[in-house]
This record gives C-alpha cells, sequence and structure tokens, in this order.
C-alpha cells in the first residue's frame, strides 16, 4: 500500500567553498602549487600577479552574488555588470605587501636524471659471454630483482613465466646456473640473492679469504638461526671458538650490506624534496614565525574578462551570443573569487594554527631539547584557536617547520600525556627520549630487560609498566635486550 507523508530533518551540509577549503588545507606547498597551476589552467577568469593591472581588483564579487540559489536559472539581465567591475585605479592586490626578496626564492640544484639500477644490471650483461638462451634467462632473472637487490621467487615460478611470458623453456638447474655464474656475479655484489643468508655469504666469498671470514661463512652456513638470534654461548660450543675468534667472525659480517640493492647511488627513486610550509626563527630572544612565501601567491582576475564585461555593459544591442558569454564570464569570475577567498582563508587557518602550536611548545622552540616538550594533543589546539579538531589535523599531518634544529614534522609535537612522581603532566615524547637515553649508554654485554627499564624509569621519576616500556621501545624501533646483546 503507498501513501504520502512529510517529514523534516535538519540536515548540515558543507557548501562548495568550505569543501574547497578543506581540500587545499590539507594540501603540503608542493602539492598546493600543483593545484594552483591547475586551477589557473581550467580557470581563464583566474591570473597571477605578474601581469600589469589598472582597472580591476581581486575582490569583484560580493558574497551575495555568487551564493546563488541552488537550481534558479539565472538571466543575463539580471547580472549587475557595476559589481564586476571598479575604477579604483590601486586595487587591493596591489597595494599587498609581500615582504620576501628575491634573495629568499629557493635555489633548486636539479636531479641527474641517471641509469636506474636495473638497467645498470642489464648493461653488466654484455661483459659476460653467454648464448642467447642464457642472456633471456639472465635478463628475466635481472627483472625480478627488487629494489633492495633480492629475488624473492621461487625456481620453479621462474621457469614457468620464462614459459609463459618469455616463451624460453627451460629447466630449474639451467635458471639455478645462470643465477649463480652470471647474476650473483654482477655489482653491488650480493645481488640476486634469494635471502640475507645468501646475500651475506655471497658478499664474503667475494672477498679475499681469511681466517675471521671463513669463520664467518661457517657461521652463516651452518648456524645461522644462532647469529640471528645472538646466541654466542652456543657459537662457541658448536665451533669450539673463544670470543675473540667469535667477535672477529661478527665484526667481517657488520661490514657487510643487507640491503645492496639500495647501495647503488645511480638508482633513479624520486628523492622526495620537503618544502617546509614555515620558518621559525629566533630573533632577540623571541620566537619569529613566518609563512613560506610559495604558499601566498598573488591572484586576481583577469584584464580580458573585465574589458569583456566593460564591452558587454557598453553595448546597445545585446545579441544572444553577447549575453551567453556574460552567463560564461559571471560563472568563471565566481570559480574565480571562490578560489582567491579560500587561498586568504587557507593562509589565515596555517598561521593561526603554527601560530598557536609554537606557542604551545615555546620552551622547545627556545632551546631544541625534546625533553622540553609539552603534552599536546589536537583538541589542545582546536580549543585554542576555537577550530575543529579535523581542521587542526590537515595542518598537522602534511606540513613541515623549519627550526633551529632542522626541518620538522608539525605533527611530531604532538603527544599524550601522563603523569610523574610528582603528578606533573609530561609528554610521552619526554619519556621515549629518557628511555632512548638509557638503552644507548647501557653495557651491551647484559642489556637491561624492559622489566630493569621500567625500574630505572621509575628511580627517574617516571613511573611506567613494562608494557608501557616494551610499547615505547617498539615505537623507538630498538630491539628486545637478547637482540641488542653485544661480546
Amino acid at each position: 500500500m503507498l501513501k504520502q507523508s512529510l517529514h523534516q530533518k535538519l540536515l548540515q551540509k558543507l557548501s562548495p567553498q568550505q569543501i574547497q577549503l578543506m581540500k587545499l588545507i590539507q594540501l603540503p606547498t608542493q602539492a598546493f602549487e600543483e593545484r594552483l597551476k591547475q586551477e589557473i589552467e581550467e580557470n581563464p577568469a583566474l591570473d597571477t600577479g605578474k601581469e600589469e593591472a589598472d582597472n580591476f581588483e581581486d575582490s569583484l564579487v560580493n558574497d551575495s552574488d555568487y551564493d546563488d540559489a541552488g537550481n534558479e536559472k539565472i538571466e543575463a539581465e539580471d547580472i549587475n555588470i557595476d559589481e564586476y567591475l571598479s575604477d579604483d585605479e590601486y586595487p587591493s592586490y596591489k597595494t599587498q605587501a609581500n615582504n620576501y626578496s628575491s634573495d629568499d626564492d629557493e635555489k633548486q640544484v636539479p636531479y641527474a636524471a641517471g641509469t636506474t639500477f636495473h638497467q645498470s644490471l642489464k648493461n653488466q650483461l654484455n661483459t659476460f659471454r653467454i648464448d642467447e638462451e642464457e642472456r633471456s634467462i639472465a635478463e628475466f632473472l635481472v627483472g625480478s630483482i627488487d629494489d633492495s637487490g633480492y629475488i624473492r621467487r621461487e625456481v620453479i615460478d621462474l621457469v614457468d613465466d620464462l614459459a609463459f611470458t618469455q616463451n624460453v623453456f627451460t629447466s630449474e638447474e639451467k635458471v639455478l646456473k645462470v643465477l649463480n655464474e652470471v647474476v650473483q656475479k654482477l655489482d653491488p655484489i650480493g645481488v640476486g640473492a634469494r635471502d640475507l643468508k645468501e646475500c651475506l655469504v655471497i658478499q664474503l666469498n667475494a672477498k679475499k679469504s681469511t681466517a675471521n671470514r671463513d669463520l664467518a661463512i661457517d657461521i652463516l652456513e651452518e648456524a645461522f638461526d644462532h647469529f640471528v638470534k645472538k646466541h654466542y654461548k652456543k657459537l662457541l660450543d658448536k665451533f669450539n671458538i673463544n670470543e675473540e675468534e667469535l667477535k672477529g667472525a661478527i665484526t667481517e659480517i657488520s661490514k657487510l650490506n643487507p640491503k645492496p640493492g639500495s647501495s647503488y647511488a645511480g638508482n633513479n627513486k624520486i628523492a622526495e624534496q620537503i618544502v617546509p610550509d614555515f620558518t621559525i626563527r629566533i630573533i632577540e630572544g623571541q620566537l619569529e614565525l613566518t609563512l613560506n612565501s610559495r604558499n601566498a601567491p598573488e591572484l586576481h582576475v583577469s584584464r580580458e574578462y573585465n574589458n569583456m564585461l566593460k564591452g558587454y555593459q557598453g553595448s546597445k544591442d545585446k545579441s544572444k551570443a553577447q549575453k551567453d558569454a556574460v552567463l560564461f564570464i559571471k560563472q568563471k569570475l565566481d570559480a574565480a573569487k571562490w578560489f582567491i577567498d579560500a587561498i586568504k582563508q587557507r593562509q589565515q587557518t596555517l598561521l593561526v594554527t603554527m601560530n598557536a602550536i609554537m606557542h604551545h611548545q615555546q620552551e622547545y622552540f627556545l632551546t631544541g631539547d625534546e625533553r622540553k616538550l609539552k603534552p599536546m594533543i589536537l583538541k589542545d589546539i582546536a580549543d585554542e584557536i576555537d577550530m575543529d579538531v579535523s581542521t587542526v589535523s590537515r595542518v598537522a599531518n602534511s606540513k613541515y617547520v623549519t627550526t633551529p634544529y632542522g626541518t620538522k614534522l608539525i605533527k611530531e609535537f604532538f603527544s599524550e600525556s601522563m603523569k610523574n612522581d610528582q603528578g606533573e603532566d609530561v609528554s610521552t615524547r619526554e619519556i621515549k627520549k629518557i628511555l632512548e637515553n638509557v638503552i644507548s649508554e647501557e653495557n651491551k654485554r647484559k642489556p637491561l630487560t624492559d622489566e630493569k627499564l621500567s625500574k630505572l624509569l621509575k628511580e627517574k621519576g617516571y613511573p611506567i609498566a613494562r608494557r608501557t616500556v616494551a610499547k615505547y621501545r617498539e615505537q623507538l624501533d630498538i630491539p628486545v635486550a637478547r637482540l641488542r646483546k653485544e661480546i
């Protein structure tokens, strides 16, 4: 049975401008510049501040002019052209001061293209005397090497792929022969290994034989698990050696590269280039915050669009084509004004948020001592600047700031709080720093267990449980006591 009913409900809906602003805020500097270029290319009404312009200003449209009522149809006669034009000889964008000189521009050194890691390996195959089938197998194996320098696939799978993709029908023995005699002889030494043990043994075999190196090979081949787990007592008993001999073998192994592929200088992996969004300087004992000038572009509405509106206003007989053109121009002008306003709000949001973070962590920025970092969560800053937590999160997650102590990711200044033995709130970052210092100063022959670390921290005034010590240790990427042991 069908029936009609009337319901009333309240919905909160973001305007297109709010959505655009949120997207712009979360962009770091380089991504923001790309977004800016894209908008300028897509909207001919937008222009940069590099051209001369005398008869228009960057605030051409009032909010009421572009807040159209949904699907309401707009006629050309309904547009007040005067509101889109300005007789001001000095538009506001010309009077804005951007206190940066040409000396502040960052000079970037271009990266050389170089030769890729895999291309270098393929080029080296030309130095081997091998037949056509072996070359095809060798090239396929080189293509199967990952960025660390390993082939992490079973030989039988490689044989099947050679048949299906390269139309090369061969055997496991032939593939292993090419792998051992050709691919694993390429530079850097160790590439083409199927696991860590094989990688280390290949590197040791390529060196001149010595007592320490021969012992190191024996340890890796016959007692790899004992070595990895640092069961030194078992190694001493198994090989009937003393501590000095074991120490010499371990020293040889420690000189090897567990990821030979990553050591290739010509690897063309794109290096991530960080462009800081903010700069904090200490001037006469006071902190000064500046926004990267690349985040403050000078935009205005194109001169041509201004002239087109003037031409339409001055014409007596307005054709249908002219009316359609004016509607198109209004649409582009509205979009341009939206974008310019969004950029201004983005700049203000970034500065207000970072200024609050800077003052909250003032002691750290003045001293550089991580132990001075105060507990700070997103809500603390959001409440202080009267903004939503999600807005602060967008600023913190992807933005960098240059400080006197290096370039830092802003989210690194946030941390949870814990109470010390005096009842004061301290940052978990401070506790992690102290934990790191305690571990670095421990006796490596008898590393401290998590239980002992917990007792030491309690003695220093930080009452935390053993499981909390384990959690912080893992976050600091520090192994358990047994794996930190040295002889």
